[in-house]
């Protein structure tokens, strides 16, 4: 398959794991992408621009990885994208901000902390933790539902897989 044939099922699978409009978001067609593939050929990671794929080269700006499960994971790219196309509460775990120094740092979101959470998360779903005004503080995965995470006192909420140091956008 070639790129733009790959590009236009990833936006596709896009729509279908985070809502309408997230294809286009994650993968706008006026911006050059590099999908760098499995050893089978399968698109694996895709990052923002013209990246050199030469092994050891810089990794760039990763908006997704995507999995042989056929969802994605975001970074830090992806994830302020579908920030800015999901309207809050949509795909959220937000945290007090005792929080925010160690999610930023990477460290996983604990449920006693939780202060709003989207009630459509499903264990194992791919989430934006951020804070009350929806900074963005981290992605990762849900490893509670978010009427759980809200609920619960104890446990991990999210996992964490990409911290953010900063809100810029």
């Amino acid at each position: 398959m070639s790129d733009s044939e790959d590009l236009a099922d990833l936006r596709t699978g896009a729509d279908y794991q985070f809502g309408s409009g997230a294809g286009e978001a994650l993968f706008p067609p006026e911006e050059p992408v590099t999908i760098r593939r499995s050893s089978g050929g399968r698109p694996r990671q895709v990052i923002a621009g013209d990246v050199d794929d030469t092994p050891g080269s810089s990794e760039g700006d990763r908006i997704v990885t995507y999995g042989t499960d056929g969802r994605f994971t975001l970074g830090e790219v992806g994830a302020r994208r579908i920030r800015r196309v999901s309207p809050a509460p949509a795909h959220r775990v937000v945290v007090g901000e005792e929080s925010e120094p160690f999610v930023r740092d990477g460290r996983n979101a604990f449920a006693k902390f939780v202060t709003a959470a989207d009630r459509g998360i499903r264990p194992g779903d791919e989430v934006l933790v951020v804070d009350g005004d929806d900074a963005l503080f981290a992605a990762g995965r849900a490893e509670l539902s978010g009427a759980e995470a809200l609920a619960f006192d104890s446990g991990v909420a999210v996992k964490v897989r990409h911290g953010v140091s900063d809100d810029r956008e």
